[in-house]
């Protein structure tokens, strides 16, 4: 069960790394209040850690239900990773930042930050497999592993400001442009793979 833990633990890390993300959530609540900075990070990990519990529980019957492929999920979250690196790279003010109304904070805390960033298709199939003819042991040791990582998120996401004084605001400025990079090449790479699993081309 430990080596099971530490497993799922890797997997969850690499795809949504806190400390990666960080640069990302700065750069989108740009310009806010730091109490609208931690309502924004409350939401979007409450609302991620939802999510793909909701698809741990019920994946295989939502996407049974709705007539969603796992191909056209990749496809359309890429595009939408994509979108939002290729505006962190560009250094243009994104669309989806706010405008000061609190509509639009809970806006940037669902979309793009709570899915597809945080709760994205990679997430969300990882956490499918891992779950994949599990018993209900497994199953508690995805949730609660996946819990923790929601957590470590939350905490990067509140104590941003203490990280960006402690890197200073050039460097913040260049890893949130590594990161929108790196944002734009894995949304290309999810839907390169949507379309291959699409056409069945290997």
């Amino acid at each position: 069960m430990l080596t099971f833990a530490l497993t799922v633990f890797t997997g969850f890390f690499a795809i949504m790394n806190p400390i990666a993300n960080t640069p990302i959530f700065l750069g989108l609540v740009e310009g806010k209040s730091g109490e609208v900075k931690k309502r924004i990070a409350r939401k979007s990990t409450l609302t991620a850690f939802l999510i793909v519990f909701s698809f741990i529980l019920l994946g295989k019957s939502i996407f049974t239900l709705f007539g969603i492929t796992i191909p056209a999920f990749k496809i359309a979250g890429g595009i939408l990773i994509f979108y939002v690196g290729f505006e962190m790279l560009m250094s243009k003010k994104s669309s989806i930042h706010s405008t000061g109304r609190k509509v639009q904070d809970d806006s940037i805390a669902i979309s793009p930050l709570a899915i597809p960033i945080l709760a994205g298709p990679g997430t969300i199939v990882a956490a499918m497999n891992f779950t994949t003819d599990a018993n209900f042991i497994h199953i508690g040791i995805v949730v609660a592993v996946f819990a923790l990582m929601i957590f470590l998120t939350w905490l990067c996401f509140t104590y941003s400001e203490l990280m960006l004084r402690k890197l200073g605001n050039n460097i913040i400025l260049v890893i949130g442009k590594l990161m929108g990079l790196i944002l734009a090449i894995i949304g290309t790479d999810m839907i390169i793979d949507g379309v291959k699993l699409a056409f069945k081309i290997t």
